[in-house]
């Protein structure tokens, strides 16, 4: 496994919509493998493929959902191919964001509570996730860099956070 060098905004890779996975071989799971690395290493809780400079459809995610409340929290890792938002929920909530490849700032971003999500594993199979809370904020940060979408496109408003504020990057 290898760290990746995370790219940051305004790196034109980021603005580009990121090309479907169709080969799931050696090369893909070293991706995969040195996508999960780099974000536990960030230290963040999801990593898209084209912020390592892939520009594929690819996301990383590991996280517990009490994980602010309780250190112990079992985190969930989750790695997706071609992840699709089948179904959202008709209510939406605002939550603060961070992000890797825009590092020194915070916004504010209004998501679903609950999505449903389609894709495949790392090994190609077809998955369904149901997911709501933070897990399904963190995906569709996550799926919006896969479409060139950064969080400060979004955000109501952006600003540098004080030291003392603590966020999760995704």
């Amino acid at each position: 496994m290898t760290l990746r060098k995370i790219i940051y905004m305004p790196d034109p890779v980021l603005r580009r919509k990121a090309h479907k996975v169709i080969d799931f071989g050696k090369e893909f799971q070293g991706l995969v493998d040195d996508m999960i690395e780099t974000m536990r290493q960030a230290p963040g809780v999801g990593l898209a493929a084209p912020q390592v400079n892939v520009s594929q459809r690819l996301i990383v995610i590991e996280y517990g959902e009490n994980e602010e409340e309780d250190e112990d929290v079992v985190k969930k890792l989750y790695v997706v191919a071609n992840p699709e938002i089948i179904h959202t929920s008709d209510t939406k909530v605002k939550g603060v964001e961070a992000c890797l490849s825009v590092p020194g700032l915070a916004g504010e971003v209004e998501r679903y509570t609950q999505i449903t999500v389609k894709g495949q594993n790392r090994r190609g199979q077809l998955l369904h996730l149901k997911l709501e809370g933070w897990t399904a904020r963190i995906f569709q940060h996550e799926i919006d860099h896969l479409n060139g979408i950064l969080f400060v496109d979004l955000a109501e408003r952006v600003w540098k956070p004080k030291e003392e504020e603590v966020l999760q990057a995704d």
